[in-house]
């Protein structure tokens, strides 16, 4: 089944790309972030710098140019026009492990009173650094992971109050 994906790139260039186009690249995987790409006789180097699940957000350097580029699928897509963005669902009271990892850095103490998109903790999966991030604003209650922990999918990290 042919997917498309919407991207959007630093914020400013829209594309679409299908599930087809990507699985025709010529692409040769150096290390667990680094890609070397062959497209239509030019070749290009590709280096994830970052990644955020959650708003499927990611830091890409191509060629030695850095990019920013949110990927939304038809799913998403199809919420955001019904107008039930994940805005309007902001009852998470608690941040779990999206993968096992290590937690390089906690940027929030307890107590302290957060905004949505707040950078809560960096979590490194796969030598890759992802910014786990305040899904709403809110305050902080606990935070049971310290930085250098290892942790597990689904493990707690951090609770808010209700």
């Amino acid at each position: 089944m042919n997917k498309t994906f919407k991207t959007k790139v630093n914020a400013t260039f829209d594309f679409e790309i299908s599930s087809e186009h990507v699985s025709k690249l010529d692409t040769l995987q150096i290390s667990e972030s680094k890609f070397h790409i062959l497209e239509e006789h030019k070749s290009f180097q590709a280096d994830i710098q970052s990644s955020n699940f959650n708003s499927k957000n990611y830091n890409v350097i191509v060629n030695g140019n850095t990019y920013n580029v949110q990927i939304s699928d038809q799913l998403d897509v199809l919420i955001n026009e019904m107008g039930f963005a994940l805005g309007s669902t902001k009852h998470v009271n608690s941040i779990k492990a999206p993968m096992p990892g290590l937690i390089l850095d906690i940027n929030v103490k307890e107590g302290q009173e957060v905004e949505e998109d707040t950078p809560l903790l960096i979590l490194e999966a796969m030598k890759m650094e992802n910014v786990i991030t305040s899904p709403r604003n809110g305050v902080i209650k606990s935070i049971t992971a310290k930085k250098g922990d290892a942790v597990e999918k689904n493990e707690l990290l951090i609770e808010f109050d209700s």
